[in-house]
């Protein structure tokens, strides 16, 4: 059936478990401890564990599904966290964070140039003095993009406790003029085919365009690496992990 993929969190969390996000967002939330801000929170698989180390921790999300299941989760650990449904691009919360991230490609589901830099400008206004922030975005595979519009292609199987194994295909439809991937993804259990099929649509962001799109913002690229291990950001690397702060 035709769905909202961020109506489903328990789905999502399935699908999409965390993984080496964590420890690299984790390391980066200890060493700026002076208020951290997640947007695009999610379910708070991120944002639940940073509060457990210590730090005043606030979520902001648009999916009010998606923060109900980040309090339940924050519930079940037994942390305080701060909630806010709103809008990244727009976002105003009157107090300033050492620390504030975007992960897991999360800044992608913003379409075009304008929303990317009113993002980020709306995170320089929250950065405290010598505040950092961080995201990770894929690295455009242009072989990815040029597939045919509308084949099906394998894109992961997973094994979970609640929905025993996943099988997810996805097709592509992208728009080289605007850079954005209009994909469907078809979701099966092993008795069910297609029992979610979920539009899924992401902006592909260049790596000569992304310091101009940060400078726009307001903020100042120190470092870009080309995986959560911080190797080297190279043309073949895997994502694009920047790590900002406000620009002088």
């Amino acid at each position: 059936m035709a769905s909202d993929f961020y109506q489903h969190p328990d789905l999502y969390d399935a699908l999409l478990p965390v993984g080496a996000h964590l420890p690299f967002y984790l390391e980066l939330a200890r060493q700026h401890a002076g208020g951290v801000l997640e947007l695009a929170c999610g379910t708070g698989q991120l944002t639940v564990p940073i509060a457990g180390g210590g730090s005043r921790t606030y979520g902001l999300d648009q999916s009010a599904a998606m923060l109900a299941g980040a309090r339940r989760r924050a519930l079940t650990a037994g942390v305080s966290i701060d909630l806010v449904e709103a809008d990244m691009r727009t976002f105003e919360l009157n107090r300033q964070f050492d620390f504030i991230f975007i992960a897991r490609n999360s800044l992608l589901h913003l379409s075009s140039v304008e929303d990317v830099i009113a993002t980020f400008a709306s995170v320089r206004r929250h950065l405290a003095p010598g505040g950092v922030f961080a995201f990770d975005v894929f690295n455009p595979d242009v072989k990815i993009l040029a597939r045919p519009t509308g084949q099906r292609f394998p894109v992961m199987s997973v094994a979970t406790d609640l929905f025993g194994t996943l099988f997810v295909e996805g097709t592509h439809d992208y728009d080289a003029a605007q850079q954005v991937d209009r994909c469907t993804w078809f979701i099966s259990t092993r008795d069910t085919p297609d029992k979610w099929v979920v539009p899924v649509v992401v902006r592909s962001i260049f790596p000569q365009e992304l310091p101009l799109l940060i400078a726009a913002g307001g903020l100042r690229l120190n470092n870009r690496f080309g995986d959560l291990s911080r190797h080297p950001f190279v043309a073949n690397s895997p994502q694009q992990i920047c790590v900002c702060q406000a620009a002088a």
